[in-house]
């Protein structure tokens, strides 16, 4: 299970992220995009747009902290869009989910031929 400090929200995207950013380039999304402060200690989760894809950052004591999974078949069941925002708030229940779930239908192992 995994353990949060008291008070540590999570925010997940609703829009895709190109997954070529690290650190700063996330954390400049957090702040222009998704409107929170990026050094709050909360966590900030982003999805590639195939969904294969998924990167955490959150500030730690002294620095930024990422957190990245690619799946080798299947996507993320990643959250419905709520209208007019540009984040979903999970728990940390709905997160292990979410990043434990994926969806099979059309899954492949990378470098196989159809």
């Amino acid at each position: 299970m995994l353990k949060l400090p008291e008070g540590v929200r999570i925010w997940v995207a609703t829009a895709p992220c190109d997954m070529r950013k690290q650190a700063d380039g996330l954390s400049a999304l957090v702040q222009g995009h998704l409107g929170q402060q990026p050094k709050s200690g909360h966590l900030f989760v982003f999805f590639s747009r195939r969904r294969d894809f998924v990167r955490i950052l959150f500030w730690d004591a002294n620095g930024y902290c990422t957190v990245s999974k690619r799946l080798e078949a299947g996507r993320f069941r990643v959250p419905s869009p709520v209208e007019g925002q540009a984040a979903v708030h999970l728990d940390v229940r709905q997160l292990l989910e979410l990043l434990s779930l994926v969806e099979a239908s059309h899954a492949v192992r990378r470098g196989e031929v159809h």
